[in-house]
């Protein structure tokens, strides 16, 4: 009888640390990646990597949140003037709804080209502005998230 009694107690014990929803829940994965180049083929690698990201976690039943972060030369990717891949983040946004993948602009970035020209800087509809592109980075990552530069 006394092991029976010690044999309860730790089954009990091990359901009670097992803790809630510890089974099955998929694997959630935050992404941050930096753009900071005015360069065509920086900006199509990181909405590559973006995809290619998406997709990987897609597969194994896995969730990802991924934030492309752009500032300083790198915030041409979401000006609605100058961005080489506009039409590109549009479809790669919208097919990651409702969650998935974010862009985010460095306003400091943003009144800095503003002052330099002389006139508005328009974002595409997708950007998300941020105080600062280094900034949101850095909080990013104290949260838990990758970083990724390609």
């Amino acid at each position: 009888m006394k092991f029976l009694c010690t044999a309860v107690v730790a089954v009990a014990l091990l359901v009670a640390n097992a803790g809630p929803g510890t089974a099955a829940e998929p694997k959630q994965h935050l992404v941050a990646i930096q753009v900071d180049q005015n360069d065509a083929d920086v900006m199509n690698l990181a909405l590559n990597n973006a995809t290619n990201i998406m997709e990987q976690y897609k597969s194994k039943g896995e969730t990802v949140e991924i934030e492309i972060v752009t500032y300083g030369p790198g915030l041409h990717m979401l000006r609605a003037d100058t961005s080489p891949v506009k039409d590109r983040i549009k479809q790669i946004v919208d097919a990651s709804f409702p969650s998935g993948i974010r862009v985010s602009a460095c306003n400091n970035t943003k009144e800095g080209m503003e002052k330099r020209e002389g006139r508005a800087v328009s974002l595409i509809p997708e950007a998300e502005l941020v105080p600062s592109g280094a900034v949101r980075l850095i909080e990013l990552q104290e949260n838990g998230w990758s970083y990724l530069r390609p």
